[in-house]
């Protein structure tokens, strides 16, 4: 990997574990997309991986959001990925599409990015006691930009994932379930050895079954890229408006970007900065 922020434990030829790993808060910048490019371009091209799991090093943190302190242009001036779409939007639609089954394992906060890419994965397991999820960007005065409106209405319905964007809180692991926006909600001590059962399982299937069936799983239930494309553009356009300025700035005062209270109750705070 070009940097560090992944890394591949490969359990074995066929089960990988991808391992964020960016203290303090997992905050995901573009300086981090050349790893994550190299990453699905390893399970595009691999003849041997069948599963691999998203999995976190930093304790509290899954992936949290986007870098608000990186120069906008390293966002900006990056060409768009094969796709067509912007590299962002791109790596996460090729994680859908690629031909590996994808394991988020959410054991800490999923939000912005972080939920993103669960959202882009096959499945979603969470800690009940310490995944938290959310797409927190409306109360910031922004739109989010990977996909959660294409995604979350197929997932969870239109009224709960209308709840989940403008809502814009926190969502814990138990309602995460309830709603479908995971798989299943575990016990913290028994989501490990659920997901490596699991992924283990898989590895020994026949790979030409596996991939088979996720491509027409894919056909009945992906977003087309064209849904995907106005969110990256309405999350770019909102970066610049006053009001999210605005909003940031108060968020930056409180402690955004920095280990606190404001980056583990994101969803607390981002409810009162309009008051």
């Amino acid at each position: 990997m070009p940097d560090q922020f992944i890394r591949i434990d490969r359990s074995s030829p066929a089960y990988w574990r991808v391992i964020f790993d960016n203290p303090p808060l997992n905050i995901f910048g573009p300086k981090h997309l050349p790893a994550l490019r190299s990453l699905v371009e390893a399970l595009e091209t691999d003849p041997q991986v069948k599963v691999v799991v998203f999995d976190s090093a930093v304790d509290g943190f899954f992936i949290t959001h986007y870098d608000f302190l990186a120069d906008p242009k390293d966002t900006l001036d990056l060409p768009p990925g094969p796709t067509g779409l912007p590299q962002l939007p791109d790596l996460l639609v090729r994680i859908s599409r690629a031909p590996v089954v994808s394991i988020a394992k959410i054991r800490g906060r999923a939000t912005g990015v972080g939920s993103e890419l669960a959202l882009a994965s096959d499945m979603r397991f969470a800690s009940r006691e310490k995944a938290v999820l959310s797409q927190w960007e409306v109360g910031a005065g922004l739109v989010p930009g990977g996909g959660p409106m294409a995604r979350l209405p197929r997932l969870i319905g239109r009224g709960r994932a209308l709840e989940v964007l403008l809502g814009a809180d926190d969502i814990g692991g138990e309602l995460a379930e309830r709603y479908g926006y995971v798989n299943r909600s575990f016990a913290d001590a028994g989501l490990d050895g659920f997901v490596d059962a699991l992924a283990t399982r898989i590895a020994t299937f026949d790979r030409q079954a596996l991939v088979e069936t996720k491509k027409l799983v894919n056909i009945a239930s992906l977003p087309a890229d064209s849904e995907i494309t106005p969110e990256w553009d309405a999350f770019l356009a909102s970066l610049n408006r006053p009001a999210a300025q605005k909003r940031i700035r108060k968020l930056m005062d409180l402690g955004f970007h920095k280990p606190g209270d404001v980056e583990t109750r994101l969803g607390h705070y981002v409810g009162r900065i309009g008051e």
